[in-house]
């Protein structure tokens, strides 16, 4: 059985892919979304409704309550068991998602040292003394490919990520394999990619959309279910500007065009940390995107060089 990705930035069009090449191979998709595990967070993460799965069961939807804190190492875990399940039942593992680092922990032996209380409580002292942003220039410093990984608004895993380059003395993407996948070497990646102005066009409408469906209710249905009680959840794009403005400090407008900003920012961290990856192929949208995979099927993986 065999494990395949499909993965780049937000709004290029990977769910529907992932659909199509799932339903061809008779596959079980697997989301690596950061923000798609969460219940009632739909609209925002733009989560596939049910009716548009084709029939495809999808697993880590949906699995966890929006004031509980998912971690890298849970869903690391969590995905490798559900590999093996899939493959139990002789099926294929399609994996989509644009957490670039969902995906590596999958496909890739990394290490996740335990928490030092010490070390813990000195950088959320030092949180709170320089504040969020000072935290995260200093992640930029210390490691810039894990700031590209990691959403500069999401403080708990920007101070997890010092916490671990203080206790492992090395950068927290040190054990993050450039070379062959560790776990699943003959895993495929393919990635999908679109030029800026179009991408800027795409996310324009989609964040259109999510005001028209309905996101300014949703996230308010999502504060009694205890948002605000969650570090990560609270934090997603759209979700927090929709908060900002409840709070009053910015208007309707002013959050949906926030969010358009905000996620332009996330999708080029996105390309950026995806096209460290040699052994992703690329796929643009003028190719047929199903048609294209299968036909890099039929040809040798990409070799990956020292």
């Amino acid at each position: 059985m065999s494990v395949f990705v499909i993965c780049g930035a937000t709004a290029t069009g990977k769910s529907d892919l992932a659909v199509s090449l799932a339903q061809h191979l008779g596959a079980e998709i697997i989301n690596a979304d950061s923000m798609q595990i969460y219940r009632g967070m739909d609209i925002g993460t733009a989560k596939l409704p049910l009716a548009e799965r084709g029939g495809i069961v999808h697993h880590l939807l949906d699995v966890l309550d929006v004031d509980h804190d998912a971690t890298v190492a849970w869903y690391q875990q969590t995905a490798r068991d559900l590999i093996t399940e899939i493959e139990s039942r002789g099926k294929d593992a399609v994996i989509v998602g644009g957490t670039g680092l969902y995906i590596k922990a999958i496909l890739d032996d990394l290490n996740f040292p335990d928490t030092n209380p010490l070390v813990r409580a000195a950088l959320n002292e030092m949180a709170e003394r320089i504040g969020p942003q000072a935290m995260f220039e200093r992640l930029e410093k210390l490691d810039p490919a894990a700031a590209l990984a990691i959403d500069r608004e999401n403080l708990r895993r920007v101070i997890r990520a010092l916490e671990v380059i203080e206790i492992t003395g090395k950068p927290f993407t040190a054990n993050l394999p450039r070379k062959e996948s560790t776990k699943y070497p003959l895993a495929r990646q393919f990635g999908l990619v679109m030029d800026r102005p179009t991408l800027a066009t795409r996310i324009a409408d989609r964040v259109d959309r999510m005001w028209e469906q309905g996101l300014v209710a949703e996230t308010s249905s999502l504060v009694e279910a205890g948002i605000r009680k969650g570090a990560t959840a609270q934090r997603a794009l759209g979700y927090a500007q929709v908060l900002r403005h409840f709070d009053g400090l910015m208007s309707d407008d002013e959050a949906r065009e926030d969010t358009k900003r905000a996620t332009r920012q996330y999708a080029r961290r996105q390309e950026t940390w995806f096209s460290r990856d040699a052994r992703i192929q690329w796929i643009s949208p003028t190719q047929q995107r199903l048609e294209t995979v299968l036909s890099l099927l039929k040809e040798p993986a990409p070799r990956v060089s020292d």
